[in-house]
């Protein structure tokens, strides 16, 4: 059993204690210790993937926000025939924004933290220039469309094709060709690109703060 599965069991314990007779609360203490002088935002991300719903919500509305902007100019650009298309289309968007809404309001911290945090490679990284207003301004979107990308396909990475199996129909998963992994979304290749570095960013840091928690805890019994 590896540390994210001790991590979201002990999230039932009743109580605190931690003697040779009561273990539950291991891994909440060795998560809370793991944090001492890590200086990243592990513990956060950690939480919100493996003990947080609300985390889930939000991923899936900003995966599919994409799609449905897609489809919907494609209906408007078709016209006749793909009315009713593009109603539903803009019904969907409607509902999504509504969710995105109560999804990153509560998660507001942690993507205000990862979003400093993507500023911050970004401009040690020289993605874009921000030698004028204009381009600070372009680059800040930036900065905050990888970090909302990037966040919310890491917290809900499986394909909803075939539900993270590889297959549907029998047959490996065209979408995620078999590998239970959505494909990243992205608005361009430069975009698309950054996302999947940060995607990269997230994955090294959740796994740096279990590998340093996991070392705090006791050897399994035998």
């Amino acid at each position: 059993m590896g540390f994210a599965d001790r991590y979201v069991a002990s999230l039932g314990t009743s109580n605190l204690k931690d003697d040779e007779r009561h273990h539950q609360a291991e891994p909440l203490i060795a998560a809370a210790l793991a944090c001492v002088g890590a200086g990243d935002i592990g513990a956060l991300l950690h939480r919100a993937k493996y003990a947080d719903t609300t985390t889930r919500n939000m991923a899936r509305v900003i995966n599919s926000r994409a799609r449905l902007e897609k489809e919907l100019a494609e209906a408007v650009r078709a016209k006749g025939a793909a009315a009713s298309r593009e109603a539903e289309c803009r019904q969907a968007l409607e509902g999504d924004a509504a969710e995105l809404q109560r999804s990153v309001t509560h998660l507001a911290p942690l993507l205000r933290l990862w979003t400093e945090e993507v500023t911050k490679r970004g401009r040690a990284r020289k993605w874009v220039p921000e030698n004028t207003e204009w381009d600070a301004t372009a680059a800040h979107k930036l900065y905050r469309s990888v970090a909302e990308t990037s966040l919310a396909h890491w917290l809900d990475s499986t394909c909803k094709c075939c539900d993270g199996t590889g297959l549907a129909e029998r047959n490996a998963c065209k979408p995620c060709s078999g590998s239970g992994e959505a494909p990243v979304e992205g608005k361009g290749g430069f975009v698309l690109e950054r996302t999947k570095d940060m995607i990269a960013e997230l994955h090294n840091m959740v796994m740096s703060h279990a590998a340093r928690a996991g070392a705090k805890l006791r050897p399994p019994r035998q």
